[in-house]
């Protein structure tokens, strides 16, 4: 009973999926649907198959891994360790966090044409936009979770004889982690979200531009499939810290598994 279990709640998440791909593929082959600017996922499979063979597809999605990746290290560093100093520190916090907050009330999109004038329209505009993307969720949930770490611990953990940094290595990251896994997963959503709009904005290359390049000659299906692309890298993102995470909490009640 639990293995059967097991198969349903691995095959349950693919159901609607599939069942609306079904249905879109049996629309356009009806032509309930327009397939010209709808065309049918064999249609898009078999052109994602050609720009692949000829290394398009290819070229352009290693620019835009490498823009995210880079970007991710940058902005996610920079949050990470702001949010450790302001959530260990209660005078850098005063000093720091409600500048932070201020500036993270301001959409990062809306200063596109303020990084134009700055920066130029080149790979550092757009790395500088992913950076400061991913920045603030991981920011707000590593100074979250430093900050509601249980103080009974930490006690226990003083009381125990353990110095500064064996209290942050043994119970204030540990603590804390959860909370910052959160942010993790919440800037790779907006890590390629900001991407797709760098790419489209006075680019020559990545997946964004591709779509935009296909938008020119009116190539639907090259758009869809860049569209496709994106959620696909979004997903796999969002899997591999899923995957990580649950590695790493393995030890928490809430990420242990049942036996």
């Amino acid at each position: 009973m639990k293995l059967k279990n097991n198969r349903l709640d691995g095959i349950l998440p693919w159901v609607l999926p599939v069942a609306l791909i079904i249905f879109w593929q049996l629309a356009s082959t009806n032509e309930w649907i327009t397939s010209r600017l709808f065309p049918a996922p064999t249609v898009i499979v078999q052109t994602g198959y050609e720009l692949l063979v000829s290394g398009i597809l290819l070229h352009h999605l290693g620019i835009s891994t490498y823009r995210a990746i880079v970007g991710l290290m940058i902005g996610g560093g920079l949050g990470f360790i702001l949010g450790l100093l302001n959530g260990l520190s209660p005078l850098a916090s005063k000093l720091l966090d409600s500048t932070i907050q201020m500036i993270r009330n301001v959409p990062h999109l809306a200063l596109i044409p303020l990084i134009i004038i700055w920066l130029g329209i080149g790979e550092t505009a757009k790395l500088f936009l992913v950076s400061l993307g991913v920045f603030f969720p991981i920011y707000v949930n590593t100074y979250h979770g430093i900050r509601t770490v249980d103080r009974g611990l930490i006690e226990m953990g003083k009381v125990y004889g353990l110095n500064s940094w064996e209290l942050f290595k043994k119970i204030i990251l540990p603590g804390a982690l959860p909370s910052i896994f959160v942010g993790l997963r919440y800037a790779l959503g907006l890590m390629w979200l900001t991407l797709i709009v760098a790419e489209t904005i006075a680019s020559d290359s990545g997946i964004g531009y591709m779509a935009m390049n296909a938008r020119e000659f009116m190539q639907t299906d090259v758009i869809i499939l860049s569209i496709t692309i994106y959620a696909l890298l979004g997903k796999l993102a969002d899997v591999l810290a899923k995957i990580i995470e649950e590695i790493t909490l393995k030890w928490h009640p809430s990420y242990a598994k049942k036996k």
